[in-house]
């Protein structure tokens, strides 16, 4: 019985899990365009910068506005909008004739991530089980880092196709966009949601295809979490919430200063300064996306073993060393040998096992049920506006030298590491309820 309770959380996690994956293509696939965009609309380095991170203005917005809907609507209605954003993104950008037209799909298909980045997670969280919830959530950044290594696959097999190889790099989307509206039919409402709105037959219902034992005492315990929170705490920001915003601002706003985005948007560019040809750099930046893909995987496995505080100090104090031996091989011009590119697999890899595996199911974790819904549209949104201003800034800070950005990502994993310590929680194998009531 308990393998078909886990069996259900799992088909369920990976069919929302799907919205990472969009979300992870939609990340990389730009990485293959973005010179062609470039010289296509002869755009300056302040205009290329603002187009390419146009998604990342959408994130910011979809992440803002994402929660309280999901909160007074239900979470599967909003992941059904999210699918359908995808859905145009993907056929509007191939389509578009002009940089204002592909500047709109793309804040539109950035909605769709801000979006997914919030409800997703939140969603796998509910449905799960404390003791697996780690690896369930963890599934969505899993499918992330799928969507980057298919992306980056995508764009070297396509990048000579056609006339126009941009269009059918961002097109193909479509194809998981639509299957992910389709699967979305198959999956339940959130039952948590359904007792925050009095729906308990249909909570009880589902939790029974979730947990074995104990139903009724879980379905009184949320209840009850539901009752205390919304009394006195049904807003974010109230001093008791303080500790959960914090944390939530924190680990999202070390996610990108750890500059993975701006590694994963511009990692052909990096390959070619240091002297690579195109077609090499786009080869090497699919052994960036396999990499990121094994060692999330890795801490997925051992996110609710080892515990989230320890994977992201390790994590941090690697990373931090990584960025620090690439920025000075960039000031040096050292770039003999394969060592630039071992330097940033290694540091994929510190990544990919700690703040890459941990984020979403963090943030997923440390709000109360009353406000989970406006506490992750919050962390997200923190990610995605750091996002932005860091890509946006890449194209321009770099001309001042490469290695500057490196040396600066470096400093911030090592305060990481030290803020970690000191102030997060460990949170594995603690009820939402019990997180939310004692945070």
């Amino acid at each position: 019985m308990k393998n078909n309770t886990n069996l259900n959380v799992l088909f369920w996690s990976i069919i929302v899990a799907l919205g990472g994956f969009l979300f992870g293509f939609d990340t990389a696939v730009i990485s293959g365009v973005e010179e062609q965009i470039q010289k296509l609309f002869q755009l300056t380095p302040f205009w290329h910068g603002f187009t390419i991170s146009s998604a990342l203005f959408g994130t910011v917005i979809g992440a803002l506005v994402a929660g309280q809907p999901a909160d007074k609507f239900g979470r599967k209605p909003i992941l059904f909008i999210i699918a359908g954003l995808y859905v145009i993104t993907a056929i509007g950008t191939a389509m578009a004739g002009n940089v204002s037209l592909f500047i709109l799909f793309r804040f539109l298909g950035g909605i769709g991530v801000g979006a997914s980045s919030v409800v997703a997670p939140m969603y796998i969280a509910e449905i799960s089980p404390a003791k697996i919830r780690g690896k369930m959530t963890a599934m969505f950044q899993i499918n992330v880092i799928s969507g980057i290594l298919i992306a980056y696959i995508s764009n070297y097999l396509l990048r000579e196709f056609g006339t126009e190889p941009w269009r059918w790099m961002l097109g193909v989307a479509g194809i998981p966009a639509v299957l992910f509206f389709l699967l979305l039919f198959l999956i339940p409402e959130s039952p948590r949601f359904l007792i925050k709105i009095g729906e308990l037959a249909k909570a009880k219902a589902i939790l029974e295809k979730i947990e074995v034992e104990a139903v009724d005492d879980e379905i009184q315990e949320i209840k009850q979490s539901m009752e205390q929170t919304s009394n006195d705490h049904s807003q974010l920001f109230v001093k008791s919430h303080f500790k959960p915003i914090s944390i939530a601002f924190l680990v999202a706003m070390f996610n990108q200063f750890s500059g993975i985005n701006a590694i994963l948007y511009y990692a052909p560019r990096i390959f070619e300064a240091s002297g690579l040809t195109n077609a090499d750099s786009m080869f090497q930046s699919i052994l960036v996306g396999l990499m990121m893909g094994v060692f999330t995987l890795v801490g997925m496995l051992l996110i609710d073993k080892a515990g989230r505080k320890k994977l992201l100090i390790v994590g941090s104090i690697g990373m931090s060393t990584c960025l620090g031996l690439v920025a000075r091989t960039f000031y040096l011009g050292d770039f003999t040998g394969s060592g630039l590119l071992i330097l940033l697999l290694t540091y994929i890899m510190f990544f990919g096992f700690s703040t890459g595996a941990v984020i979403w199911v963090l943030i997923a974790e440390i709000f109360p049920n009353s406000i989970r819904g406006k506490g992750q549209s919050f962390g997200s949104f923190t990610h995605w506006l750091f996002a932005a201003i860091i890509t946006f800034l890449f194209p321009v800070v770099i001309k001042l030298g490469v290695g500057h950005a490196f040396l600066f990502f470096s400093l911030m994993m090592l305060l990481q590491a030290i803020v970690v310590w000191r102030y997060f929680p460990e949170t594995k194998g603690r009820t939402l309820e019990d997180l939310g009531t004692n945070l």
